[in-house]
C-alpha cells in the first residue's frame, strides 16, 4: 500500500499569523512536524499557499508543493496536492494521510494506527479518537465527541455530549460512560479524497460546523482507531510558549 503523507500549512491565521514558521527551540514548527511524519512514511510533502513556507521547507531539505490560496479546508488542499505530487513523482498513491501543520508532537503510534485502518478494505476514511481523561470537560464544544459502531466505524460526530445518558445526572456522566474525543488526524483512500472534495456542505455539517459530517451524510465509512496519545495543538502564541516548555522538559 503506497501512502502519501501531506501536511497542509497556511501562513494566514487570525489568531497566530505565520504559525508554521514559529520557532520551536531552533527549528520552525513545520520542520518539527515534517520530521515526525517522515520517521513513519517515506513520501511526505508540505502543501502550502505561501512562498515563505515553501522557502523554509526547501531550506531544511523537505519536499513542498504549492497550492491555491482559495481552498476552504485542508482536505481541499490535500486533493490538489495529491494531483501535483503524483505528477511530480510519476506514481499513484493508494492512501493520503493528512497531518495538521500545528502538531509538532504527533506520535508515531497515532500515524501507524491511522495507516493500519486501511488494511480493512471497507475503510473509506480513517481517523482517531481518545477517551476523555478524568477531569476533562466533556461538554467543551471545541472538543468534538464521537460515537462508534461495534465494527469500529464512526456513527456520528458532535460538539454536544454524545451519547446522552438518560436518567443520569449530567454531573455523573463522565464517571458512568467512556466518552470519546475526536483527534483531528485523517487518512483517505485517494479515490475517496477526490470524491469528497466534490461534495457540497450538507445539513449536518452546517449545523455542527464539522466537515466530517458531510462525508457521513453521503454514505462514506469512517474507520476509527483509538489512541492513547494526544499532541499539543498550537493555535495561539500562548500555546507556543506551553509547547516550548514541553519540548525543553521532554527533549522531543
Amino acid at each position: 500500500m503506497k501512502i502519501l503523507a501531506l501536511i497542509p500549512a497556511r501562513y494566514a491565521s487570525t489568531r497566530f499569523p505565520g504559525k508554521p514558521l514559529a520557532d520551536l527551540d531552533g527549528k520552525p514548527m513545520i520542520q518539527r512536524v515534517y520530521e515526525k511524519v517522515s520517521a513513519v512514511f517515506p513520501v511526505v510533502y508540505v502543501a502550502t499557499d505561501d512562498s515563505r513556507i515553501e522557502q523554509a521547507v526547501e531550506h531544511f531539505g523537505g519536499r513542498v508543493v504549492m497550492t491555491s490560496t482559495e481552498h476552504r479546508s485542508g482536505t481541499d488542499r490535500c486533493r490538489e496536492a495529491l494531483e501535483k505530487v503524483e505528477a511530480r513523482e510519476g506514481m499513484t498513491f493508494d492512501v493520503v494521510v493528512n497531518v495538521q501543520g500545528d502538531e509538532p508532537f504527533i506520535a508515531r503510534e497515532q500515524l501507524e494506527k491511522l495507516a493500519d485502518c486501511f488494511t480493512d478494505s471497507s475503510t473509506d476514511i480513517a481517523t482517531l479518537v481518545k477517551p476523555f481523561a478524568p477531569g476533562e470537560n466533556i461538554a467543551n464544544p471545541n472538543s468534538p465527541k464521537v460515537v462508534v459502531s461495534k465494527a469500529g466505524y464512526a456513527l456520528y460526530f458532535s460538539r454536544s455530549v454524545i451519547p446522552y445518558l438518560r436518567g443520569c445526572d449530567p454531573d455523573r456522566w463522565a464517571r458512568e460512560h467512556t466518552f470519546l474525543k475526536h483527534i483531528g488526524l485523517y487518512g483517505y483512500r485517494s479515490e475517496v479524497l477526490r470524491q469528497i472534495t466534490e461534495l457540497e456542505p450538507g445539513v449536518l455539517e452546517r449545523c455542527e460546523s464539522l466537515e466530517q459530517l458531510r462525508w457521513l451524510e453521503n454514505g462514506y465509512r469512517i474507520k476509527v482507531a483509538e489512541t492513547a496519545s494526544e499532541g499539543i495543538a498550537i493555535d495561539t502564541p500562548e500555546d507556543l510558549q506551553a509547547a516550548l516548555a514541553f519540548l525543553r522538559k521532554t527533549g522531543e
